[in-house]
């Protein structure tokens, strides 16, 4: 009687065929090691201050075509040799940068962190260190254990006040929300043809970038650009015969009457309550044939891992807003007044929804 084949993992996987190793291999793959995922959450946190730290020393910018070893690049930047190499060693790891024996070279996303890339987010990657957004990870469980903001707890007056403290700080989250609205506003303005509407309003549209896109490629169309007085009078320089600026809080004040609403990235800063309130707020003077336009990043059914279920968490811990799922938008909609049409992806990592009066 012949011995049962072995089924232990001793012994280089004796006893297995090549097809069980290979399923074997493949399910190591698909299934990671509960240990390995729970240490690399656990103590992940460097990893993106990494990204912060090499954002803001400007190293993308100190390596060119060139691959060029950590010490050349900490001298351009002012860094010690060894503490940045295992920096880079790391980020080099996920993606950002790549290593090639003791030097460095350019990976497609190191290169979004150069300042002269067309689509660059060095900036933004700056942003997100900043430590008004880093203090309120720190106080994350007082968010979760009370569903107000981090930000509230840390800094005084909160997230908006803290800016309004730090000019140094609020400019970079300027020039971030900028850098990352250049690739979302193209996607937009390809997407959708706004040739049908006279007059369109871009509610809480900041310094106009979205409203000057859309005229550019809508000339017989004029736009008001209708947001908080102080952010008016810095967006002073873009108003023109065919964009008037109109200042107020769209929680208290009468909003313009249009063909068309823009809100992008607007809704996902509040909660519910007051998110159904600046939707009213526009439905009041809306004509019967208004359009709504929500432009938002969309949290997908799917339970596997989004940027927008990790943007949700940061709208969270920072504002107290939140990110939503297509329903959760039509839910909002429907609340307000209005009829959810169609969602329309724009290939830019947004998408447009579209309303109509109910």
């Amino acid at each position: 009687m012949s011995k049962p084949a072995r089924r232990g993992t001793a012994g280089a996987g004796k006893g297995f065929t090549d097809e069980e190793r290979a399923a074997m291999k493949e399910r190591a793959v698909m299934e990671p090691d509960p240990v390995s995922t729970v240490l690399q959450i656990a103590g992940g946190h460097c990893l993106p201050r990494c990204l912060h730290v090499v954002a803001d020393l400007g190293v993308a910018d100190a390596l060119d075509e060139t691959p060029r070893t950590a010490a050349h690049l900490a001298a351009s930047v002012g860094a010690e040799p060894d503490a940045l190499g295992r920096v880079l060693r790391l980020l080099a790891a996920h993606g950002v940068f790549e290593c090639q024996g003791d030097s460095f070279r350019h990976s497609p996303a190191s290169r979004l962190l150069r300042a002269d890339h067309p689509q660059s987010l060095r900036v933004l990657a700056q942003m997100f260190g900043l430590p008004i957004n880093w203090a309120s990870w720190e106080a994350l469980k007082h968010t979760v254990q009370t569903g107000f903001p981090a930000a509230d707890k840390v800094a005084p007056g909160g997230f908006w006040a803290y800016f309004a403290e730090h000019p140094r700080d609020n400019e970079i989250f300027n020039a971030a929300m900028t850098a990352k609205a250049y690739g979302q506003v193209a996607g937009v303005v390809a997407a959708y043809d706004f040739s049908g509407f006279r007059l369109i309003g871009d509610i809480g549209g900041g310094r106009g970038h979205l409203l000057r896109a859309v005229l550019d490629t809508t000339p017989d169309a004029t736009g008001v650009l209708f947001d908080l007085p102080h952010v008016v009078r810095e967006a002073a320089g873009v108003a023109s015969e065919r964009l008037k600026l109109q200042a107020g809080d769209f929680f208290k004040d009468a909003l313009p009457t249009c063909d068309a609403y823009l809100v992008m990235e607007v809704i996902h800063d509040w909660a519910d309550e007051e998110a159904v309130a600046i939707l009213k707020g526009i439905r009041r003077p809306a004509p019967p044939h208004a359009k709504l336009l929500l432009i938002e990043q969309i949290v997908p059914d799917d339970p596997g891992p989004h940027w927008t279920k990790t943007l949700d968490i940061h709208m969270l811990a920072l504002l107290g807003g939140r990110q939503r799922t297509r329903e959760e938008y039509e839910a909002l909609l429907a609340r307000a007044g209005f009829s959810f049409r169609r969602q329309i992806d724009t290939d830019a990592g947004i998408s447009i929804l579209e309303a109509a009066l109910a």
